[in-house]
């Protein structure tokens, strides 16, 4: 079960690198997408590669 997550975006250039960070264990995944695509979408999408990683790693 993932804690609170805390999302961060950096624009390079025509990009967005976005990191999704969960604050209980420190873990993160990065997703690197168009700026045209808006920051709801974009952090949408680093929030359920966060929660994939952590399920994966609890074994499932």
């Amino acid at each position: 079960m993932a804690g609170q997550i805390i999302i961060e975006f950096r624009r390079i250039g025509n990009s967005v690198r976005v990191a999704a960070i969960d604050t209980g264990t420190g873990r993160e995944a990065v997703i690197v997408g168009p700026a045209s695509a808006g920051e709801a979408t974009l952090a949408r999408v680093a929030r359920q590669k966060l929660l994939r990683l952590l399920e994966m790693e609890q074994g499932g």
